[in-house]
């Protein structure tokens, strides 16, 4: 009689756990989860219109690069080189800048001399002795510029009537009293072009108009924007700024013309001072034009650092209010329709629990009356299913205490090999200990005798440029030329130290970018490149920089690449190329000489190794050192492509870019 009595005081304990949260807890988590879905629609939105910035802006800075890659291809070209040095007339330099004009699709291609003076033009020769204000600054760069009229003028007369732009009245915009943008906003890559000494004789200009470019703006559009990207009819748009004033944009006008572009309307005030101003950037909702968008604005600088525009990506917000709203009402009704559903059926399988009862019961008397039983898996909760499990796991002991007893000789047998590793390599690491104490001591040894003539050396030099007073102008590069080397023997010295007193010498860590540490390295081996006659390949796929000291990243480098054009001779191609590797980047140096015997593999870093005639064999095992410091990697193999070649990659902790 007392067991049905506590069978319907258990359903009762059940019926009130169901019922409980499904009455108060669950309207609860709901009202929840409506606040919490809206905050996180919105802020998707938000992060995918950074991304979208993120795509567009990586898409105007490689334009930029680019335009800077095409001036320098151009002044670094036989034929202008030629032209130049047979004293081309003018029609014939600006019949070729019309060409590169045309094939590189420019809006203007023009030379320069040394101060800065319009000498040709690809229409042909200035009509006045213009020197540009704008034009001062580094010799060889990319940037955007803003051009007075007679500047622009200047450079394109024929682009004059996409220059000027009608300001139109714009909701929130800051008041202004102009009503005509005339200024022009430009791309300009410039490159000097120098002659065989290597002297400056005129730079190269190429540009591109950005007021009115439809081409420029709607294909930057396809890539942040392609067809399909954005669903439930929204629209992306695209738009470049001058100051605040949209002078390229397929942002439309909807008025009683039709459709068409707001070419000549303003952001609104508050984002104005917000990117322009502040020079942040913006990344919310915000009005333009006629209607709501998630929009985000980045400030774009001249190549002074001053902010002149601004770039913008964005799309409609209205379809996705819609689909907020939809989605959190279908959210609401299905999880009101699931909560009664749940509490139907944890009612219906409440009796289901007795069940695993009875059964684990009958099993434990089947094994006390010495017959083998398991409880098997259990139809229930997960509490009854574990004790279920415990008690087959209990059944299953003596099976698995026998099964641990075999496995104990072979895990006796590995510790033993593996502890037998570990000595091997603490006594090679003593070794290797042992050599590096006897290097450190001579190379103290030598950086101490070196470091005098160094000081003599420096001493004279700064006598040499006391002396020579204002005459020591004429030959200031080269009297800076020696002291770059004093000094680069200085730091050498200081390397060799390193080895005998590493704690005393270890270099400030820094953030490098590797792409321009290689291209460092490139024009320090300029000379031997030269000679060689190697052609060089650059792959640069990375996001990261290195976390390592800028100058033992160079020393590095330097001895990789001097080593690759040795082995190749005369010819052949070497390959630059990184990329992101687990938390760090990898740096790989790749040429295409004879490779590396399997012998020369085998004892590669260490000291005094070396398959050269005059070598030390000290660069690849003090290059191996200093990396190692700095907790990277220096490896080597060969080419696994089938070309013949050595392949070797450095390997460095890194930042993610930000």
């Amino acid at each position: 009689m007392r067991h049905p009595r506590h069978l319907g005081s258990i359903r009762r304990q059940l019926l009130t756990l169901a019922l409980l949260p499904a009455g108060v807890a669950l309207p609860l988590l709901g009202l929840a989860l409506w606040l919490w879905g809206n905050q996180a629609l919105d802020a998707l939105l938000v992060t995918k219109v950074r991304s979208d910035l993120a795509v567009a802006h990586g898409y105007f800075e490689r334009v930029r690069s680019e335009m800077g890659g095409s001036a320098t291809a151009l002044a670094e070209s036989q034929a202008l080189q030629s032209a130049l040095a047979r004293g081309a007339s003018t029609p014939e330099l600006s019949a070729l800048l019309q060409r590169f004009k045309a094939r590189e699709k420019l809006d203007f291609v023009n030379l320069r001399d040394a101060q800065g003076r319009l000498l040709v033009t690809d229409f042909g020769a200035p009509p006045v002795d213009s020197r540009a204000g704008w034009f001062e600054g580094p010799a060889q760069r990319s940037a955007v510029e803003v051009l007075a009229p007679q500047d622009f003028a200047l450079l394109a007369p024929t682009l004059q009537s996409r220059v000027a732009v009608p300001l139109l009245p714009t909701r929130n915009a800051t008041p202004t009293g102009r009503t005509t943008e005339e200024r022009a906003l430009v791309l300009v890559g410039r490159a000097p072009v120098t002659d065989e000494r290597g002297r400056v004789r005129a730079y190269l200009q190429a540009g591109l108009l950005l007021n009115r470019n439809l081409d420029f703006i709607d294909h930057l559009n396809e890539i942040v924007y392609p067809a399909g990207a954005l669903p439930f009819g929204s629209r992306g748009t695209a738009t470049l700024f001058l100051d605040d004033l949209r002078v390229t944009t397929n942002v439309r006008l909807f008025d009683g013309d039709g459709a068409r572009r707001a070419i000549g309307t303003r952001v609104s005030q508050e984002v104005r001072e917000a990117v322009l101003g502040r020079g942040s950037t913006w990344l919310d909702r915000a009005f333009v034009v006629d209607d709501w968008y998630v929009s985000a604005y980045a400030p774009l600088a001249d190549g002074q650092g001053r902010r002149v525009g601004m770039l913008y990506v964005g799309f409609l917000e209205q379809p996705f209010t819609r689909l907020k709203v939809g989605a959190l009402l279908g959210i609401g009704v299905l999880f009101f329709a699931v909560m009664g559903a749940a509490a139907w059926l944890s009612l219906r399988r409440a009796r289901d629990l007795y069940r695993p009862l009875g059964r684990m019961t009958s099993t434990m008397r089947e094994v006390q009356a010495g017959h083998p039983a398991r409880v098997g898996p259990l139809q229930g909760s997960e509490e009854l299913d574990a004790l279920g499990a415990h008690l087959d796991g209990l059944l299953d002991t003596v099976d698995a205490q026998t099964r641990a007893l075999r496995q104990a000789n072979a895990e006796l047998d590995a510790k033993v090999e593996a502890r037998t590793r570990e000595l091997q390599a603490a006594q090679q690491q003593l070794l290797r200990s042992e050599k590096m104490a006897s290097i450190g001591q001579l190379t103290a040894s030598i950086a101490h005798e070196v470091n005098n003539p160094i000081a003599v050396l420096q001493g004279n030099l700064d006598l040499m440029r006391e002396l020579l007073g204002e005459h020591g102008e004429s030959v200031r590069d080269e009297l800076k030329l020696a002291d770059e080397q004093v000094e680069r023997m200085r730091l050498i010295v200081a390397q060799l130290l390193q080895f005998a007193r590493p704690t005393e010498y270890a270099g400030y860590v820094q953030a490098v970018e590797p792409s321009q540490a290689l291209q460092d390295c490139l024009r320090l081996v300029g000379p031997q490149l030269a000679r060689s006659g190697v052609q060089v390949k650059k792959d640069f796929n990375h996001t990261r920089t290195a976390a390592i000291n800028r100058q033992e990243l160079q020393q590095v480098l330097v001895n990789l690449l001097l080593n690759a054009l040795q082995a190749m001779g005369q010819g052949g191609v070497l390959t630059l190329s990184t990329r992101d590797e687990g938390d760090g980047v990898l740096l790989a140096v790749t040429d295409s000489g004879p490779g590396l015997a399997p012998e020369v593999l085998q004892d590669l870093f260490k000291p005094f190794m070396t398959t050269k005639h005059d070598g030390t064999g000290l660069g690849l095992w003090i290059s191996h050192g200093l990396v190692e410091r700095y907790g990277g990697v220096l490896r080597a193999r060969n080419r696994d492509d089938g070309d013949r070649g050595a392949v070797f990659e450095l390997w460095l902790p890194g930042e993610a870019a930000g």
